[in-house]
């Protein structure tokens, strides 16, 4: 448990205060630790409201999700905690961030962070463009360093995994934080033997997909997010393009 101490002193010097944390209750103990044999899971916890996440709920999830991926491979990084740090207050807040980091500190002293918990809970209540950019988001983490690690990778494929995201679409995100000759093809989720017509459907597709206006309901740091995704695939298709002189 080492690493929560070292994240979340990081998190008071930084966000000092005395701010009450929110959403300690039942919800969060079914979330981190499983509901009761008679509670039917998550689908009985928000039956009214299945397609529905406060946003105190999503910022407390996607901080645990943030913990996973700074603890993959064993260390914790002033990058990539300054990263959190930074994504989190330009989204909520100082103030809305430190209520959460307190939060989350409550919560996690008891009850075990499971990937399969967390994912089960929000896959049903954000859109699959968010998704998106959660994994995106992540990826940021593990890359702060400067390295995303083979440990990293196993979780952010495990996270991807539960959140259903297609794996096409995992490729292609984890294409944008690697070099190679072909990762403009895997951006694109394309071979290297597609016809012109093809890159060029792909890429539509594709910046489709990723187009900052489908998150232009999220805060301002899920919209850059999702420009950086489509300023990406805009690369990918440009060094195509200059590839085949076309």
């Amino acid at each position: 448990m080492k690493w929560i101490g070292a994240i979340l002193g990081f998190f008071y010097m930084r966000f000092g205060g005395a701010i009450i944390g929110f959403l300690i209750g039942s919800i969060l103990d079914r979330i981190f630790r499983g509901s009761s044999s008679n509670s039917g899971g998550f689908g009985k916890i928000f039956q009214d409201q299945q397609d529905q996440v406060s946003p105190g709920d999503f910022e407390l999830n996607l901080l645990s999700l943030s913990s996973l991926v700074i603890k993959a491979d064993g260390k914790v990084t002033q990058q990539e905690m300054d990263y959190v740090r930074m994504y989190f207050v330009q989204a909520y807040g100082k103030e809305r961030a430190n209520a959460t980091f307190r939060t989350f500190n409550e919560v996690i002293k008891s009850r075990e962070v499971s990937v399969d918990r967390i994912c089960e809970y929000l896959r049903p209540r954000v859109r699959y463009e968010v998704r998106l950019q959660i994994l995106h988001f992540l990826f940021n983490i593990s890359n702060a360093d400067g390295h995303v690690s083979e440990a990293e990778l196993r979780v952010l494929l495990n996270i991807s995994q539960n959140l259903r995201v297609a794996h096409s679409d995992f490729e292609s995100i984890k294409a944008m934080f690697f070099k190679s000759a072909d990762n403009a093809y895997k951006i694109l989720e394309i071979d290297k033997s597609a016809s012109d017509t093809e890159v060029k459907k792909a890429y539509r597709t594709m910046a489709k997909k990723f187009h900052p206006d489908k998150l232009q309901h999220m805060d301002e740091a899920y919209q850059k997010g999702a420009r950086e995704k489509f300023n990406k695939v805009q690369d990918a298709y440009e060094r195509i393009q200059k590839e085949r002189g076309l």
